[in-house]
């Protein structure tokens, strides 16, 4: 848990390690409502519950969560790093290198 001071509002975060159940979304579902009732301040919004789970189904996620939720979330992480070409492809480094680069040298003038 921790408090976000851009959104104004307790985060949760929970780690499962293996696939993901509506009794994991029940108990952030919970979790959630407790922090609303119980400790938010005037002026905060509610809170957002963050699942991370080895393993998500979407229909575990569709049927468990009401249709307007927008306070909890639930996300696969992976179990491995990727590797550095991988990371560099996902980030678009080469990309970020050239537009540095640019921008250094447009400063120099």
């Amino acid at each position: 848990m921790f408090y976000n001071y851009i959104l104004k509002c307790f985060v949760l975060v929970d780690l499962k390690m293996g696939k993901l159940t509506h009794q994991d979304l029940g108990q952030m579902q919970m979790y959630v409502n407790y922090y609303t009732r119980e400790m938010m301040n005037e002026g905060d919004t509610h809170p957002i519950g963050i699942v991370l789970c080895a393993d998500k189904g979407d229909s575990i996620v569709k049927y468990t969560l009401p249709e307007d939720n927008h306070q909890i979330f639930a996300s696969k992480y992976f179990t491995y790093l990727p590797s550095e070409e991988e990371l560099k492809r996902e980030l678009n480094l080469k990309e970020f290198h050239k537009k540095n680069e640019n921008e250094n040298i447009n400063q120099h003038f």
